[in-house]
């Protein structure tokens, strides 16, 4: 997994509340337990004028103009500001996954899902959670500035605006650590693969019969 220590990313608005993992990638997409293939249709049905299909070649659909991440405005965007209970719905991991593969690697927002909240810390993405006053001063800066680019220095726990206003935020100690370092659920495994190799030579020579070949 990508670590994430500080990020000085274009901010892109999706300026509406309870925003479900159905709309961050519809169900007909979820054919795949991979995580890549899905960021081309993150907000499939916001991004396009038809219906989108599994392996259909999107350069060919027509674009939705009035949908902000079609706006050259918010090309390359890496931080999503969000309403209240963003990644409601279905517990589909699919929905981090399209983001992250999007560019999105930091969600801003007044509250969020539980699972996606997890699932995001799993995959490489920081949500963070401000009060909503403070989300709406950051919507409100963004919609009059283009190229609107926020700092998020995790170290630290901050985020910072272009014109200097910077805001606390908190996250949990084991989450920011997997996050600095880059550990998903298997890279925190993977730190103790000799203590486990270790154990299982072990448990082999008391229980040969354990780990012997099938006839």
């Amino acid at each position: 997994m990508r670590s994430f220590t500080t990020l000085n990313g274009l901010a892109a608005p999706m300026d509406r509340p309870n925003v479900d993992t159905d709309l961050i990638i519809p169900k007909q997409f979820l054919k795949s337990i991979q995580r890549t293939g899905f960021g081309a249709n993150l907000f499939d049905e916001l991004r396009y004028l038809d219906k989108g299909e599994p392996g259909r070649d999107n350069s060919n659909r027509p674009i939705n103009p009035d949908f902000p991440l079609n706006f050259k405005r918010y090309e390359g965007a890496s931080v999503l500001l969000a309403r209240e209970n963003f990644g409601c719905g279905s517990s589909r991991e699919h929905a981090p996954w399209a983001l992250d593969e999007y560019g999105f690697h930091c969600i801003i927002a007044p509250s969020f899902a539980d699972i996606f909240f997890n699932n995001c810390f799993k995959n490489g993405i920081l949500p963070i959670v401000l009060d909503e006053e403070i989300v709406e001063f950051l919507f409100v800066e963004m919609y009059q500035t283009e190229g609107y680019r926020l700092v998020i220095d995790l170290p630290a726990q901050t985020v910072t605006t272009p014109s200097g206003n910077s805001y606390s935020f908190e996250v949990d100690e084991f989450r920011k650590h997997c996050l600095l370092n880059g550990l998903d659920d298997i890279g925190l495994t993977l730190q103790h693969a000799d203590s486990i190799t270790a154990y299982e030579a072990e448990r082999a020579k008391r229980a040969p019969w354990l780990f012997a070949a099938s006839e």
